[in-house]
């Protein structure tokens, strides 16, 4: 990827040796890391190097009457105004110079600070206007000119205030294992930033489960980015997840894909934990027969924050454990836990964010025979 704002911008911190450099660093940096858990081969899952992002975010900058996109510097302590974003999709790259033009010609940008980008793979775009004022119906009926230009949905934001020109979600369609799974990605909700990459996550989580039977339990199952897919391989699938808001899409999900057999339970895992163990009874769960299922596998996604102590050891009751992780220095510490119990038998790097230092990590454990 090229970019003429490499150096200067703090969204992309490591790309002076290319896109290949950066995943050779990341490749051993995790080996290292995770040396003391596996010694076999990691696999390694690239990204396209250009247009890859199908979600971002911008400051919006006002300079000398005119107004431009913006990111933090690489030292945090200014901003860069940009011309071009590689990273993020062709869809979202075309419209953001045109976007700017209409906003100013429309004369809607006073006090626009934000404005957060959402697109499919096929060009479905949502784009959120973010205010420090309230948006009004002026606004709005300039926002419909401009949406209806680039067959677009706008969003106008301000405090406690949500005006939706469109619909406040894009349909992205996802290709695992020759079939296609379509999902609602909400605005201002967590997605998968990088659709290629997901769908080789999702790939690869299923193909770990290829020998694997009956029910599954997933914890932080989000809005269903795996567990749509994971439904067509078991029998049933419970799971949880604490974010209303994606439990509601999740639920969304289920029925655009056809899927019948996920029962999806908005509980923390401390809760969730304690309702199984009967600690405490539930009412979410007062329909749910536990005892019914067959569960011996058990997929986690955790946040950043990886699992906690409690959660690590509910986590180990299980014969199969996939783990995907988007932060390896938590992941370290929860497998310090979980290897007391299970040994790794696959590791994956999925370089879902280029030219950064992040990466995501799949990892698969078996319950050692001794336990």
């Amino acid at each position: 990827m090229d970019c003429k704002h490499f150096g200067e911008c703090g969204a992309c911190v490591v790309f002076n040796k290319g896109y290949e450099g950066q995943l050779e660093d990341k490749i051993n940096l995790n080996k290292e890391r995770f040396a003391k858990f596996f010694s076999k081969e990691i696999s390694v899952f690239c990204s396209p190097t250009i247009h890859y992002r199908s979600r971002s975010e911008f400051k919006l900058w006002h300079k000398d009457n005119a107004i431009y996109y913006a990111m933090n510097n690489r030292t945090k302590d200014g901003v860069v105004l940009i011309e071009e974003c590689p990273q993020v999709n062709e869809y979202i790259a075309t419209l953001m110079p045109k976007l700017l033009v209409e906003i100013q010609n429309h004369q809607i940008d006073f006090k626009l600070f934000g404005i957060d980008f959402l697109s499919s793979s096929s060009g479905e775009i949502v784009i959120s206007l973010l205010y420090h004022r309230r948006v009004d119906s002026e606004w709005e009926e300039k926002a419909k000119l401009i949406s209806e230009a680039f067959g677009i949905s706008i969003i106008g934001r301000s405090r406690k205030q949500k005006v939706v020109i469109g619909q406040d979600y894009i349909t992205e369609t996802l290709t695992i294992h020759d079939r296609e799974y379509k999902f609602h990605h909400i605005e201002n909700s967590f997605t998968q930033p990088n659709a290629r990459v997901n769908e080789q996550m999702i790939s690869w989580a299923l193909e770990k489960f290829a020998n694997s039977y009956g029910d599954l339990l997933e914890l932080y199952c989000g809005a269903g980015n795996f567990t749509i897919p994971f439904a067509k391989k078991f029998d049933r699938v419970l799971a949880t997840e604490i974010s209303k808001s994606s439990i509601n899409a999740a639920k969304e999900n289920m029925k655009l894909n056809s899927v019948k057999n996920i029962e999806f339970l908005r509980m923390d895992v401390e809760d969730f934990v304690g309702a199984i163990d009967g600690v405490r009874e539930y009412r979410r769960m007062k329909d749910i027969d536990i005892k019914s299922y067959n569960i011996k596998n058990i997929f986690v996604d955790p946040p950043r924050s990886g699992m906690d102590e409690a959660s690590c050891h509910f986590t180990s009751r299980y014969d199969t454990i996939v783990y995907i992780s988007c932060n390896p220095e938590t992941l370290v510490r929860d497998l310090e836990i979980l290897t007391k119990t299970h040994t790794i038998i696959d590791m994956a790097i999925f370089d879902q964010f280029p030219y950064t230092h992040h990466v995501e990590m799949g990892v698969k454990l078996l319950k050692k025979v001794d336990n």
